[in-house]
């Protein structure tokens, strides 16, 4: 049999119907937008970010709403029924349909599943679940693997939607094996000062809609709200015009957004000035600075230079060079630009 349990054939590409993946709502129109306009029956979805960060929050949250309409299973190995229970009372959520399991071992969940057959189910956290077929630690390399084998593989007989809730590194990738990421059909990245308000919902890997594609949340008393108008949140510029600011066009999936560009030079008294960049590449930022002497002619080898990106987003494109570079300019010679200005 093949993997998704039903008999392997061979055929040509042109004798392969192809159909529209059908796709069904989070009820969050940000949530969709990430995963490429829904959810699709029979994926499985990995979701990393800091502790604290808001993985649980925005599962507990899209559960408790598609369970209102749906069979829904909330399945943790890091906390009791009862801090779930208060989390969900905390938010203002439903609580009396969502079904809700504390268990560790994945031949338990899985008979459990195939019990209760729903149609979305949520594993928090993979690092937590081990195989009684392996003898090693919870969140070891081969646990995490077999484990999460045998999660894909149910999801894809049964046709149930699987959310995966994976920890981080203090590097920022994802904790166990890389092969993890290759298993799942989408892998998204929760983003964002632990300190802040400000959540960015990335996917980095999608085999159902577009990569890099991003969704914004707002974190409030009562769980993570949705914002429409990104743009409104990252640009804060303040009325008066002021050097070394700068506002930028960028490109985040399917959605174009403004934000601001913050630079500031300063005279360094080191013998290696600083180049400290927030939501851009630093790599980037020196290979502009020597352009920018080369052939420009304006040196910067004795002066520090910060940037920053306001909102907390990460710029990926090489489109932003130009307004890197303007406000480099704009804060070296103290010159503001017009406050009506865009750069693209």
């Amino acid at each position: 049999t093949g993997w998704t349990g039903s008999q392997a054939q061979i055929r040509t590409l042109a004798e392969v119907s192809v159909e529209e993946i059908p796709r069904f709502s989070t009820n969050s129109a940000e949530l969709d937008r990430v995963l490429g306009g829904g959810l699709v029956d029979g994926s499985v979805v990995l979701i990393g970010g800091d502790p604290g960060i808001g993985k649980s929050t925005i599962l507990l949250q899209t559960l408790c709403n598609i369970a209102q309409r749906m069979p829904a299973l909330y399945v943790t190995g890091e906390e009791s029924q009862q801090q779930v229970a208060m989390r969900a009372r905390r938010l203002g959520l439903p609580q009396d349909k969502l079904r809700v399991m504390t268990e560790t071992c994945i031949e338990t969940i899985i008979a459990t599943a195939k019990v209760e057959k729903p149609k979305v189910m949520v594993i928090d956290s993979i690092q937590t679940i081990f195989t009684e077929q392996l003898q090693s630690a919870p969140g070891g390399v081969s646990q995490v693997r077999e484990s999460a084998a045998l999660l894909v593989r149910y999801a894809k007989q049964s046709g149930t939607a699987i959310f995966l809730v994976g920890h981080v590194t203090k590097e920022g990738a994802l904790a166990g094996p890389r092969v993890l990421e290759h298993m799942v059909d989408t892998v998204l990245y929760f983003e964002g000062e632990s300190d802040g308000r400000l959540r960015l919902l990335r996917a980095v890997k999608n085999r159902f809609g577009a990569v890099n594609e991003l969704g914004v949340f707002g974190m409030t008393d009562k769980g993570l709200k949705e914002v429409s108008n990104p743009s409104a949140i990252f640009l804060t510029r303040a009325q008066e015009e002021v050097p070394g600011s700068v506002v930028m066009a960028t490109w985040e999936g399917t959605r174009p957004m403004l934000v601001e560009v913050q630079a500031l030079v300063d005279d360094s008294h080191m013998s290696n000035p600083r180049r400290v960049t927030l939501g851009l590449d630093q790599n980037r930022l020196a290979m502009l600075l020597a352009v920018l002497h080369r052939h420009g002619g304006i040196p910067t080898h004795d002066q520090d230079v910060f940037l920053n990106v306001v909102g907390g987003v990460k710029v990926l494109e090489t489109a932003s060079d130009l307004a890197l570079m303007a406000a480099v300019m704009s804060s070296l010679r103290n010159r503001p630009l017009p406050h009506d200005l865009l750069v693209f």
